[in-house]
């Protein structure tokens, strides 16, 4: 079952976090401006919290199930065990598609919001608290962990992510800090107080806590582009001349960033996420051979620290792009492959083949059909999947901006009712 706060309690919830987090000691410090809105907001928020209360006093922070096997079946899923039904979660489900979320957005920088607790936090919660998906994502970035790298990045509204540390060549990887031996706690000390939060609001909310890594080589080639990028030519470039041996500065930065993701991917798990998906969100800029040679060892060695570590987590990698080349993707250590929304999903499952657990695949713009549409979208995949409790629903890709916030709601409660066809 699922709960649907009142906007009242909504906007109280939403008033007092902002004013909590502009007086609390963060990553980012507020300005005396943003203090007097604050503390004006803060005055308003006590009105409409006793309101609220008055109102409503069993709203929780997170969609509360009722099922005791809800806590966990995003998990065992993603362990490849056949569960009671399909599971489901979606990327981005924090996002600007929500007003609530949009609210913070407008008003705040991303790295702000990402690395504030109290905002992060609620960032994190706001779409479980409207549809209940199987699972809680803390809202963050694939690029958090590159300053603990020496590598400074900003993501800029309109714009998106901007890189400043220049990393071209063997020099330029050498002065990048020690992989090895990162504190996280020092580097990023929001992580453990973001993901201990989340952790008891899903222990509270009875349904699993997911935390995310950027793959090697998607952060090598947001680095080296210092910015998004439609063809990648400069990494393309220093991809060859590591094949040439002119310059070794390729492989090197992969083998830095492999090292320093599944320590940061361990650091995540012990702070209290259950899963770890991996995203290699630039796979669709390499060809199969680039993606064998390059991208893949780097990934693999990731994923293998984190499992060394904590064999019992499940790890899920995505390549977002990789469809083209999903045969080379069954080995990669991973305990579960997500795939795109440019394969179909009965031809995705026998390409990995029935021993390789699968998630995903629905296109994102279906959110934007009709209700009956998006309802049959979700069963074909299901049912292409291998039938109720086979697999772990996903998008193919995130959650599009103006996407009807309704229409997450159908997917959601869809994928929790169905039987199968023959139900």
């Amino acid at each position: 079952s699922k709960s649907q706060p009142k906007r009242t309690m909504k906007l109280a919830f939403s008033y007092l976090v902002l004013a909590l987090s502009a007086t609390s000691s963060n990553a980012f410090s507020a300005s005396s401006a943003s203090l007097g809105v604050s503390q004006k907001m803060a005055t308003h928020a006590s009105a409409l919290h006793m309101s609220a209360v008055a109102d409503e006093t069993t709203a929780s922070s997170a969609a509360k199930s009722s099922n005791p096997g809800d806590r966990d079946i995003l998990v065992r899923a993603a362990r490849g065990e056949e569960v009671e039904r399909t599971p489901v979660w979606l990327m981005r489900q924090a996002g600007r598609y929500m007003a609530a979320f949009r609210e913070y957005s407008n008003k705040y920088p991303f790295r702000q919001r990402s690395e504030t607790p109290d905002f992060a936090v609620e960032l994190s919660l706001q779409c479980h608290r409207a549809y209940g998906m199987d699972g809680i994502i803390m809202f963050s970035d694939i690029l958090t962990p590159l300053p603990t790298l020496g590598i400074d990045f900003d993501v800029i509204k309109g714009t998106g992510p901007v890189i400043s540390t220049e990393v071209l060549t063997e020099e330029d990887v050498a002065k990048l800090g020690d992989a090895e031996n990162i504190n996280f706690d020092d580097k990023l000390p929001f992580i453990r107080e973001i993901l201990g939060r989340l952790s008891k609001e899903a222990e509270d909310a009875n349904t699993s806590l997911i935390g995310f890594v950027g793959a090697p080589f998607t952060l090598a080639a947001y680095t080296i582009e210092s910015k998004s990028s439609k063809a990648c030519l400069t990494t393309k470039k220093m991809m060859m001349a590591d094949e040439t041996g002119d310059s070794k500065a390729m492989s090197q930065f992969l083998d830095k960033l492999a090292t320093m993701i599944g320590n940061y991917g361990i650091h995540q798990i012990e702070c209290g996420a259950q899963v770890i998906q991996v995203f290699e969100s630039w796979a669709h800029q390499l060809i199969p051979a680039g993606f064998e040679k390059f991208a893949k060892p780097a990934a693999q060695k990731a994923i293998k620290i984190m499992k060394e570590a904590h064999p019992d987590v499940p790890v899920i990698y995505f390549a977002n792009g990789g469809s083209s080349y999903l045969e080379l993707q069954k080995d990669m250590g991973a305990d579960m492959i997500a795939v795109d929304w440019a394969v179909d999903m009965e031809t995705a499952r026998k390409t990995l083949g029935d021993d390789v657990p699968i998630s995903g695949n629905l296109d994102p713009t279906v959110l934007f059909g009709s209700k009956e549409q998006i309802e049959q979208a979700v069963r074909d995949c299901i049912d292409k999947a291998g039938g109720p409790g086979k697999h772990l629903l996903n998008l193919g890709h995130g959650v599009m901006q103006g996407t009807p916030e309704e229409a997450v709601g159908w997917l959601v409660d869809e994928c929790k009712r169905y039987k199968g066809k023959d139900a």
